[in-house]
């Protein structure tokens, strides 16, 4: 019975070694295209409806120069989201990506709780949904963080630019 228990103890940490060093190196790649992604989406999103119309609700809520931050949201939104997506600058443009995060979470999602998803009722089999709480800016905001304190992992421009110097 001993021989088993610590064939299995061995095996066991056999597995918990391999997993920490071959594929948790990995494990910043998801983070990476679901964050850049989906700021991209949101970026490319205020762009087809018109910076107008996303700058009449920075003016609303109270932004100074609303024409101003609209453009500027755009921009870093997408270009943020693809330098993440590609792994590039990715301490840099989390800055910035941040900030609007921060921003939209308190301005916009903290009077409505915690919870993105809010059903309100459900008519001819489709779901009616409520106002987001701040939970997916939560969601954001520590993936980017554990970007930033974890690295960009392989397959990125930041892993290559630090190998290559």
């Amino acid at each position: 019975m001993n021989g088993i228990r610590r064939s299995f103890k061995q095996g066991f940490s056999s597995f918990l070694y391999l997993n920490r060093t071959s594929v948790a190196r990995w494990a910043p790649i998801p983070l990476r295209l679901i964050v850049g992604y989906g700021f991209m989406q949101h970026g490319v999103a205020k762009l087809s409806k018109g910076p107008e119309a996303f700058a009449a609700i920075l003016h609303a809520i109270g932004v100074p120069a609303p024409h101003l931050m609209a453009w500027l949201t755009i921009l870093i939104e997408f270009f943020g989201g693809l330098a993440v997506l590609l792994g590039a600058l990715v301490p840099l443009v989390s800055l910035p990506m941040a900030a609007i995060l921060l921003v939209a979470m308190f301005t916009v999602h903290l009077p409505y709780g915690f919870s993105s998803i809010k059903i309100i009722s459900v008519t001819s089999g489709r779901a009616q949904f409520g106002p987001p709480g701040y939970e997916v800016s939560l969601l954001y905001l520590a993936c980017l963080v554990a970007l930033v304190l974890g690295g960009s992992g392989p397959m990125a421009i930041d892993d290559y630019l630090r190998r290559k110097r």
